[in-house]
């Protein structure tokens, strides 16, 4: 059985070697990726991504990528194309194909098919001379002298190279379009990358129950108030106005402090000026000010009067921390 040195030394080879391939990329690059970029850029139509066995797999990350920053694009495996799927190529579409040796079956039949269609084509490929170098229209150049597979067979480097131009593809869209953090909100909405773009403290604070009591409010129904709205924390509230707010820690330090709580009321235990958000603000900026006061919830408040509590577990639920 390989020891653990051993295991971790062929790690170590291979993100080495994958590492190196990827740096003489940027060697490789030409105009014809500038050119390319330009294509896709000021197309009418999306991007159609094919490929086979592996490449096929890279295709669709390429896609994925591509659709996730602003530009549309469709996969379209090699092989199912033409056996139907070329109907998926519209007249403004632009065709990238992916293959290493750029001389497989499928491709070799497929790429005709593209020419006569009149499609503009891009080839990523680790062969220029091959029959997709020779017939594509621009060549980004994926070559890499030998796969991270000791045997030199197992698509490795290869496709990782593929993939890193594919997102040098999709980042340099990404700015040409001036694409957001907005814009990328919008195509995330579910995720939890998403919901820090958009996710803002009055949607959750509204989630919640509103504890609340007055100045003069007793500590049994400041107890009753804290233990039934079940956030461990009641705002202290004056004509809507937020004046303090009163924890669970509040209330033990009480008890440990005083044996005779009958005539307290809230404002002899409360907290003045508590730290508060704006119900308009985003989720992540409450996580910001939970971090950085070591605190778990937030008053939150909506032109200037309470309006609710933001907790450490609303933000927790969606993902945010």
């Amino acid at each position: 059985m390989n020891s653990r040195q051993s295991i971790l030394s062929t790690a170590k080879k291979t993100i080495a070697s994958e590492s190196k391939a990827i740096l003489y990329l940027s060697e490789l690059l030409t105009d014809d990726f500038a050119d390319a970029v330009t294509l896709i850029y000021n197309s009418k139509g999306r991007v159609i991504i094919t490929g086979i066995g592996k490449s096929a797999i890279i295709a669709n990350k390429i896609v994925a990528t591509l659709n996730s920053t602003g530009t549309p694009a469709i996969f379209m495996h090699a092989a199912d194309a033409i056996h139907g799927d070329l109907g998926l190529i519209l007249e403004d579409d632009v065709v990238i194909c992916i293959s290493k040796s750029g001389n497989t079956p499928e491709i070799k039949v497929l790429v005709p098919l593209i020419k006569h269609a009149k499609n503009k084509m891009i080839a990523i490929t680790g062969n220029k001379d091959s029959f997709l170098g020779q017939q594509a229209d621009y060549i980004l150049n994926a070559y890499v002298a030998q796969e991270a597979c000791p045997n030199n067979l197992a698509p490795t480097t290869s496709t990782t190279a593929q993939l890193v131009i594919g997102d040098a593809l999709a980042i340099c869209l990404l700015e040409l379009r001036g694409f957001s953090s907005n814009d990328f909100a919008k195509y995330h909405p579910g995720g939890a990358l998403g919901k820090k773009l958009y996710l803002r403290v009055g949607d959750l604070s509204s989630q919640n129950m509103k504890p609340q009591v007055h100045l003069e409010n007793s500590i049994k129904e400041v107890i009753v108030e804290i233990t039934e709205k079940m956030l461990g924390v009641t705002a202290v509230v004056d004509n809507e106005k937020i004046i303090g707010i009163i924890t669970d820690g509040d209330l033990r330090r009480m008890l440990s402090k005083s044996d005779n709580i009958s005539s307290l009321t809230a404002k002899d235990i409360m907290s003045s000026n508590p730290r508060r958000i704006a119900e308009d603000a985003m989720a992540v900026d409450a996580k910001e000010m939970m971090e950085s006061f070591g605190i778990s919830q937030l008053l939150v408040e909506r032109d200037g009067n309470y309006a609710g509590v933001v907790h450490l577990h609303d933000l927790i639920k969606e993902g945010i921390i």
